[in-house]
């Protein structure tokens, strides 16, 4: 585990302006004629638009054949947006190759676990262990680097573009032999691998490196080794990571003065990479989100963003992409409801962004993506979309201008753990159960305690989620005997914890604690549990769901607590009929340890379950819940010298809280007599 992160660096203003917030989107004029070039100008000047990220997929036209550039078209789209002063940032160009390179070399191409080739047709058609692949893509790193080293309107580097959308996995023999020298570097001798993925099981002993292979196609039915599936997702992970580092290293040298990011995919179910690792490696994180459709949008894009800001450690991070309403890529592409396309926006700033930006422009007019929307939709200027993201920009002008900029999302009370591995963990296909998996029980817990009115921050497991008041481990099922002994010691001094079934059952190999679950960490939490309890309507008469006698009810999963510790206390039982051997059995048990105190769940109660039980659990271990209201969110930004509190409407009905403060910001809303009143996808932001 690293113990620094790389310096955090942030774009910073053309020469002769202010530092504002950041605002714009995506450009792609390459995809249109070059008379548009002008009218997009206009628009983004209109709309306040001050930067854009040029040439993501332009390698095509930047390299048109092999060692000839062609850097003149964007020469002059770059020198007419900074002389209109839109700052750039500029990608590497590298995140699709062109077909001279695919067809002179298809071994660049990565391979499925069945072995079937990724041909082009779509995007990120190449393998990130490909040396020949290296080869080409740094060498344009250097041409981009070089050329653009001393243009003045160029900020930052945007290298490649959402790494591992597509070829996260890759089963090729270049991603054999990459494994093969992974494995030596983390274990060091092939016995230790070994002991690592227990392959006394199933016969699968190894004698050499040579004889790992990656965990390619085993016919159907059969179980993947646990221990191998979760090294070849760390491998994944950090393979594309070392091909990031590599560009970004290249980009570096040559231009040392401008920031380097690449964009995240974080969201509640973006778990493909260790985005918390990467933190570490670029100047500013940056994400991009799209939202969920349905009654979670709201809360899940606030649970995303406060998660970007966990990984950020605090500092300022940079929304790249999001969408102004529907998406292309979905079975069905729902739109954005009136107010939310300003709502949205404001949500990920009020959580620490310092940038606001679009997945695109211009909406395109042909190929694959022509139905997402952006800035400027199809309908063209005038269209309500485009007057949103003009409303959008006077907001965010406005709000720097009164000092949003040098603020930070203040920290909450309460810390959600998350924890990218347990994700991989759970996913193996031979568990208690498939319904099952790490990352939705921490967005249960956010909404839980947002139902409450608290706004949690949400941390991944290397962050200081040990400095809050309280902390959550939801179904954090690997905890190595370093992070388990965070617990203790954060507990024993004074700490408030909260922990459900499924966590420290396994260490970061995927070996069980033995002695009984949470075997972790089951002296902290005072229960011994021995089997689990799954649930599930799959066949006629089976346990469906647990009842318990606080009025909640739980499905899918419940453990079988068999004992709790003297120090316990047991807070609520299940109700069930004698033939489950579950009626009376602890449900959710408080215990003191230390000076602290804990409270287990054993069971999966869902958002709502959770939300009921919260004020019980809580002032069992002395957590004093506000008496606010549950259908506004608060988030503050704060510094030494201001104060911003932004409240979100999260319900379908208009609601009216006390402010104290000036009103900046409203949209769907609006303050009277110190009283704001939002209606649904209604926002207001006060500066105290």
């Amino acid at each position: 585990m690293k113990n620094t992160h790389r310096a955090f660096r942030w774009p910073q203003p053309l020469e002769g302006q202010q530092a504002r917030i950041w605002y714009g989107g995506d450009y792609n004029p390459d995809q249109w004629p070059e008379e548009v070039w002008d009218e997009d100008i206009r628009l983004m000047t209109k709309a306040g638009v001050n930067v854009v990220s040029v040439a993501i997929f332009s390698w095509a036209k930047i390299e048109p054949q092999e060692g000839v550039y062609d850097f003149d078209w964007l020469d002059r789209v770059i020198d007419k947006l900074g002389k209109a002063g839109i700052a750039v940032d500029l990608a590497s160009a590298t995140a699709s190759p062109p077909m001279w390179l695919t067809q002179k070399y298809p071994e660049v191409l990565w391979r499925d676990e069945y072995g079937h080739v990724c041909w082009p047709g779509a995007r990120e058609h190449w393998r990130p262990t490909s040396p020949i692949f290296r080869e080409y893509a740094l060498n344009l790193c250097r041409k981009m680097a070089e050329h653009y080293k001393d243009n003045p309107y160029v900020i930052a580097w945007h290298v490649s573009n959402e790494y591992g959308c597509h070829n996260r996995f890759d089963y090729s023999d270049d991603a054999m032999h990459a494994f093969q020298r992974w494995c030596e570097e983390r274990y060091g001798t092939i016995d230790a691998v070994n002991e690592a993925w227990g392959t006394a099981f199933w016969a699968q002993r190894m004698n050499d490196f040579s004889e790992i292979i990656p965990p390619r196609f085993i016919g159907e039915g059969n179980f993947m080794n646990p221990g191998k599936l979760l090294d070849f997702k760390r491998f994944s992970s950090d393979a594309l990571k070392a091909f990031y580092v590599d560009e970004r290293d290249v980009l570096a040298e040559i231009t040392p003065d401008r920031p380097l990011t690449t964009n995240f995919m974080v969201s509640a179910g973006g778990t493909g990479l260790d985005y918390d690792d990467w933190g570490y490696e670029v100047d500013f994180v940056s994400n991009d989100h799209y939202f969920t459709p349905g009654e979670s949008h709201f809360d899940e894009l606030a649970y995303s963003a406060s998660l970007v800001d966990g990984i950020a450690r605090k500092n300022p991070w940079w929304l790249m992409e999001h969408s102004t309403g529907a998406v292309n890529w979905r079975p069905i592409n729902y739109r954005k409801e009136p107010g939310q396309l300003v709502r949205d926006s404001l949500a990920h700033l009020a959580m620490g962004a310092d940038a606001i930006c679009y997945f695109q422009w211009r909406q395109s007019k042909a190929g694959a993506e022509k139905y997402h929307t952006a800035m400027v939709p199809h309908a063209g200027e005038d269209s309500q979309d485009f007057r949103d993201v003009c409303e959008l920009g006077a907001d965010l002008a406005l709000l720097g201008e009164q000092g949003l900029l040098g603020t930070r999302l203040a920290q909450s009370r309460v810390a959600v753990v998350f924890d990218y591995e347990s994700q991989w963990a759970t996913e193996h296909t031979a568990t208690p159960t498939q319904q099952v998996r790490h990352w939705t029980e921490p967005l249960a817990w956010f909404r839980a305690f947002a139902d409450n009115g608290v706004t949690a921050d949400v941390v991944p497991i290397r962050g200081d989620w040990d400095s809050y008041e309280a902390a959550v481990l939801p179904s954090v099922y690997l905890l190595d005997e370093a992070n388990s002994q965070r617990v203790r010691d954060y507990v024993a001094k004074g700490g408030k914890l909260f922990a459900t079934y499924y966590t420290g059952i396994s260490d970061e190999r995927d070996h069980i604690w033995l002695g009984g679950y949470p075997g972790s960490i089951r002296d902290v939490v005072g229960v011994r549990i021995e089997e689990f309890a799954p649930m599930g309507d799959d066949f006629p008469g089976a346990l469906d769901h647990l009842d318990l006698d606080n009025g909640t009810v739980a499905h899918d999963f419940a453990d079988v607590i068999t004992s709790t510790a003297d120090s316990a206390t047991v807070l609520s039982r299940f109700k069930a009929e004698p033939w489950t051997g579950m009626d009376g059995a602890p449900a959710i048990v408080a215990n003191r340890y230390g000076e602290g105190a804990t409270v287990y769940v054993g069971c999966r109660l869902g958002r709502d379950g959770l939300a009921s039980a919260l004020p019980a659990m809580c002032g069992s271990i002395g957590f004093d819940l506000p008496q606010g209201d549950g259908r506004i969110m608060r988030i503050e930004r704060v510094s030494d010298d201001a104060g911003f509190e932004f409240l979100f409407n999260r319900s379908r009905e208009r609601v009216t809280v006390e402010v104290d403060g000036e009103p900046l910001v409203a949209s769907l809303g609006r303050v009277e007599d110190g009283r704001a009143v939002l209606d649904p996808n209604g926002v207001v932001v006060i500066k105290r």
